[in-house]
């Protein structure tokens, strides 16, 4: 192995998974996070700016229209007015919270869980499988997992930095090791 190239190998399920990446790649894991970072507050940005966003009739009709296999669900959740209200102010500002952590790379593993959460629900709910089951919508789901695996929020972001923190002479994840699942 040379001076350029790092090791990975992970065991899930009695299979084992090995490779080599070349340190070139953190410049591509480091472009994968500024990239949903970016699309994701600016997607949320325009919605907070507009003071319009609803997302009734999106619930009401579109995973129905394109056929979604959870089409039930999304009309329970666009049935309910409460929970609409609440849809109207967790998209645009979950999309603008998400895109600032991963573009500081602060709370990168949080922000990229509820990302690649979001693009589950707009997975189902946009349900356009004409063309195979992989679409753009699944593609980013998996942009922000891999996100997430890479702990993408270590380079040149602020999670390198929260994660040393000391509290009380310990660095903050080793006194609380449960922060790794939000951090990194």
């Amino acid at each position: 192995m040379s001076s350029q190239e790092v090791s990975l190998r992970s065991s899930v399920g009695g299979f084992t998974a090995e490779g080599r990446l070349h340190t070139l790649s953190v410049w591509f894991i480091l472009a994968l996070r500024i990239m949903m970072g970016v699309a994701f507050f600016q997607s949320g940005f325009e919605k907070v700016l507009s003071g319009s966003f609803s997302a009734s009739g999106y619930l009401m009709n579109a995973p129905q229209a394109n056929g979604s296999p959870a089409a039930g669900l999304f009309t329970a959740m666009g049935s309910n007015a409460a929970f609409v209200e609440f849809v109207n102010v967790a998209v645009p500002w979950g999309e603008v919270l998400i895109g600032l952590g991963l573009i500081v790379g602060a709370l990168t593993r949080l922000a990229a869980f509820w990302g690649a959460f979001m693009m589950l629900l707009f997975y189902l709910g946009n349900w356009d499988v004409a063309h195979g089951y992989i679409n753009g919508d699944f593609a980013y789901m998996l942009v922000f997992l891999s996100v997430a695996a890479f702990g993408a929020g270590r380079i040149m972001g602020l999670d390198q930095y929260i994660e040393d923190y000391e509290v009380g002479g310990v660095a903050l994840v080793e006194r609380y090791p449960w922060m790794r699942y939000l951090l990194g």
